[in-house]
């Protein structure tokens, strides 16, 4: 068991059996009354946001959580591939688990896998990755009333908003957290 005072962002909870990332917290300590920990905490499994306040010095459960280094390797059906950077042993991660990252996995990719007594929780990616725009409709340079971006297919089958002058083949760098265009990439 630990204490709120072992609050910090990345610590996973146990709360009624379920695992809680702790993605912001503050400590208060108004002039009048206790002082106690404001939290910001997502589920590691569905994804859900909650904001949850707990008194100084409440007992609070934490989880282990290992994160290891794994390379992705190939999709299998329902399933993706992983390899562990250290044993090399091979990881199936289920659709579910693998969620939104899908969109910017590419085969050979470097990523994080947080595991909780064996079981994979979530993949976690870099930042931003450099993918290859495969489709995008050519921007005309007088057509600015869509605010200068189009619809660009990436070479993982998603789409994402580019500035009118990316062309088909261009490699673009993308934020995985919101799938934003960041740039191009120069070879």
């Amino acid at each position: 068991m630990a204490s709120t005072s072992d609050i910090k962002n990345g610590v996973v909870i146990k709360i009624d059996g379920q695992l809680w990332t702790v993605i912001d917290f503050q400590h208060v300590k108004p002039g009048k009354g206790g002082a106690f920990v404001r939290t910001k905490m997502k589920n590691v499994m569905t994804g859900k946001v909650v904001d949850k306040t707990y008194n100084a010095g409440t007992k609070i459960e934490t989880a282990n959580v290992d994160r290891r280094d794994f390379q992705y390797l190939y999709n299998d059906g329902n399933d993706y591939v992983f390899m562990d950077k250290v044993t090399y042993e091979q990881l199936a991660v289920s659709a579910v688990v693998v969620s939104d990252t899908k969109n910017f996995l590419l085969e050979n990719q470097d990523v994080q896998i947080a595991l909780n007594d064996g079981a994979p929780l979530y993949v976690e990616l870099p930042a931003s990755v450099t993918l290859e725009v495969t489709y995008t409709e050519p921007g005309l340079q007088g057509d600015r009333s869509t605010g200068g971006n189009k619809p660009a297919t990436v070479e993982t089958g998603f789409e994402i908003q580019v500035p009118l002058f990316i062309e088909q083949n261009t490699r673009i760098k993308v934020d995985t957290r919101t799938g934003e265009y960041l740039g191009r990439v120069n070879d």
